[in-house]
């Protein structure tokens, strides 16, 4: 398989998955189900909270590491996270390389109060009624997945639904397209989706090119405290953990050392 395939197969998944959920359920019966869901939760406030705030992810697998954790309830899991101190609760809902469903979207929906992001590779509208549908209150978009025509009107149709959008970066150049298209939340992802290898200086590089208004976050590469505070002070807001979470062996614990270090009076603060 050639690096930039990697990502290319992904999606060729999640199309086929979707074409399935299409002929199942048709758009205007997810659409009235969105309609019809209590308005999404406010994300931007949850993340200018004082403090590194943390993002933390109900992950069965990924691409590059294969199985990570059974995750037998993955309501338990956020409700752990949440007593954690996570600020939002971020799902996994690709189910081939990633173990994920709209049902753990569902589970973890009902058993936390603060905010629920789906992640997943949409690339077509329907996945986001879906996601409003499921009780999301924020979706990824990857700048790398989608021509910029479609990256801006998936933008404003998920903002017209009330959510908000964490619109993933990996470069400087998508970095630019996420400003284009109008993104006041940017997470930029030290994993590279076509090679897969992680490079953590990927933030030092991005943030700086960031209007101080756009909410930043770190994703991928957070292994710990030390993460934290070098992704602090390089100008996150915020960041997004997962593999480092669901095998931790005490999430809670986990997330709440995370919290901590990103409340320290030593930690750097976000210029806001």
């Amino acid at each position: 398989m050639t690096s930039a395939s990697v990502l290319d197969s992904i999606i060729e998944g999640v199309c086929a998955d979707l074409a399935v959920r299409e002929a199942a359920v048709p758009l205007a019966v997810v659409k009235a189900a969105a309609e019809a869901m209590p308005p999404p939760r406010d994300v931007m406030a949850a993340l200018r909270e004082p403090g590194i705030a943390v993002i933390a992810e109900v992950k069965r697998a990924s691409p590059s590491k294969g199985q990570l954790a059974p995750i037998a309830d993955p309501a338990d899991l956020a409700s752990a996270y949440a007593d954690g101190g996570a600020r939002a609760i971020s799902v996994l809902t690709e189910q081939r390389r990633f173990n994920g469903s709209l049902a753990d979207l569902d589970a973890v929906r009902a058993a936390v109060s603060i905010p629920v992001l789906r992640k997943d590779f949409i690339v077509r509208p329907y996945q986001i009624h879906e996601a409003r549908a499921h009780g999301a209150d924020m979706l990824l978009l990857i700048v790398a997945a989608l021509e910029q025509q479609a990256l801006e009107s998936m933008l404003d149709r998920t903002e017209s639904l009330g959510m908000t959008a964490l619109v993933e970066v990996h470069t400087e150049e998508e970095a630019d397209r996420a400003l284009t298209a109008g993104a006041k939340v940017i997470g930029v992802n030290a994993r590279d989706l076509t090679t897969l290898e992680v490079d953590r200086d990927c933030f030092a590089r991005i943030a700086p090119g960031l209007p101080t208004e756009v909410v930043k976050i770190a994703e991928s590469g957070v292994r710990g405290t030390v993460d934290l505070l070098a992704y602090a002070g390089a100008g996150a807001d915020a960041v997004l953990v997962g593999e480092g979470l669901v095998t931790s062996g005490d999430p809670r614990a986990a997330v709440a050392d995370l919290v901590s270090a990103g409340k320290h009076p030593s930690c750097p603060k976000p210029a806001r």
